[in-house]
């Protein structure tokens, strides 16, 4: 067979694909964002003592610091499905951004309530409701950055797996912090990276079986 019936037949297949246009792809995200927040206060699920929660520096510690992760996520992971780019080092940044973020919360935590009765702080029952509806929440991201991955054409698949992990994840995060009525820095970091985590591998295991590449 000669190299030209090779190559014809190796093409004869293709389709040619819309390039990705990140703008349309970020309105799309916002539009999903927006109306699962929504929905799932439309529930009646913010939290009752909110207005006595915005005077506390633990309360915008957190939302803050998940609104940056997330919005942060979803920039690495959007840039990853480009061909031409790698999120490692876009995941690299994002794990300083958690690392000083923990540090503030350490400070904060100390200077507001010391380091005594750490295991009765986690609050077990609300912890794994915590994880349970935050794994919930970041379903429609991961389906929303999961097809938009399938479209584009990522290089590196399972880091751009991670990526949308961890968007979906801090994402879903975010949302459900309307409603946690807790804003002690140790149960943050420990039931929230949980979670976070947890997602991720979940990200991690199932996109690059189902991405196009």
């Amino acid at each position: 067979m000669s190299s030209d019936l090779l190559l014809d037949r190796l093409v004869d297949e293709l389709r040619p694909v819309r390039p990705s246009n990140p703008r349309r792809q970020l309105a799309i995200l916002l539009c999903l964002a927006a109306v699962e927040l929504a929905g799932f206060l439309a529930l009646g699920t913010l939290r009752p003592d909110v207005a006595a929660a915005l005077g506390r520096a633990a309360f915008w510690w957190k939302m803050g610091g998940l609104a940056l992760l997330a919005a942060f996520g979803v920039h690495i992971a959007l840039g990853s499905f480009n061909p031409v780019s790698s999120p490692r080092s876009g995941l690299r940044r994002w794990a300083v951004l958690v690392a000083g973020l923990f540090l503030v919360g350490w400070v904060i935590d100390v200077a507001g309530q010391g380091t005594s009765a750490l295991v009765a702080r986690l609050m077990w029952r609300m912890g794994v409701e915590c994880l349970t509806v935050m794994t919930i929440l970041s379903i429609p991201p991961i389906v929303a950055l999961g097809l938009m991955m399938r479209r584009g054409a990522p290089t590196d698949r399972q880091a751009s797996s991670v990526a949308v992990g961890v968007a979906a994840a801090t994402w879903g995060a975010l949302i459900f912090a309307f409603h946690c009525p807790s804003d002690d820095p140790f149960y943050i970091v420990f039931w929230y990276s949980l979670g976070v985590s947890a997602i991720t591998l979940m990200a991690r295991a199932v996109l690059p079986l189902v991405s196009r590449w």
